[in-house]
């Protein structure tokens, strides 16, 4: 397979290059385009105010790999090489290894996410993972769940207009329990902001929080389906089907009443 990779922790991260070395020791064809420093929680954001930059970085990753360090976003990152970069468009597109997890709601925020939805935007299979551990380090068990879970489902016909959110708990690959499909939970935080002084007496603040996993709020999904950051913590991998069409699936009794004379 023709696989693009990308991520949103930057060209020097440890988990794309071993996520890029796996898929070529299997024989696919490798492209990297990926942003040229991190670029983290920056969603599905566009760079529309200044040019974008890409320079090759193939000396980076295993042999065989072309690779791309972009100074946009993730989402920028895909764009860019489907319509500039490439050649022949990728017949899948892979996001990760994010360094830490992305589940519940917080994929609304994650650019590993928004990268691999770019592909399903424009039709393509896509697959973001993550590595649910923010200080772990050992990559190569979920690179190869993740080419595993790639290649399975490509076999058997990718979900039509769907991105898989694959996220792996941070085990040894003998500890890794299993492969499940989950629902998506909630997730908030508490005490979101650090008010700190600088040294010239300034006020500022730093995006901080402790989460707050939902686990009780009603959430979309098959009932028998696990919650991702309850399967997760218990030490089995969380796949989630994504879709990019937001659109609320209540029923329409339940809505207010629209003002006469509009």
């Amino acid at each position: 397979m023709r696989i693009l990779i990308s991520n949103d922790d930057g060209v020097f991260a440890a988990g794309i290059r071993t996520l890029a070395a796996e898929a070529a020791a299997r024989g696919h064809q490798v492209t990297v385009v990926c942003p040229d420093q991190e670029r983290s929680a920056t969603g599905h954001g566009l760079t529309l105010q200044t040019p974008l930059r890409a320079e090759r970085a193939d000396e980076l990753f295993a042999p065989g790999i072309t690779a791309w360090a972009c100074s946009g976003t993730p989402s920028d990152c895909v764009k860019l090489a489907l319509f500039a970069l490439l050649e022949e468009w990728p017949d899948l597109v892979l996001s990760g290894i994010n360094h830490g997890p992305n589940l519940g709601t917080d994929t609304l925020y994650s650019g590993t996410v928004s990268a691999a939805m770019e592909g399903t935007i424009e039709g393509l299979p896509a697959l973001a993972v993550s590595s649910a551990d923010f200080k772990w380090r050992s990559f190569e068990p979920a690179a190869a769940i993740a080419l595993d879970v790639a290649e399975a489902v490509m076999q058997q016909g990718w979900p039509a207009s769907t991105l898989l959110n694959l996220n792996v708990p941070p085990l040894a690959a003998e500890a890794i329990g299993p492969l499940r499909w989950c629902r998506k939970a909630v997730r908030r935080y508490t005490d979101q902001f650090d008010k700190r002084v600088d040294p010239r007496g300034r006020t500022y603040y730093w995006l901080a929080g402790e989460v707050a996993n939902d686990l009780e709020a009603e959430v979309a999904g098959p009932a028998d389906w696990p919650i991702d950051v309850a399967h997760v913590a218990a030490g089995g991998v969380s796949l989630t089907p994504l879709q990019p069409e937001l659109f609320w699936r209540g029923e329409a009794a339940a809505l207010p009443q629209l003002p006469l004379g509009r």
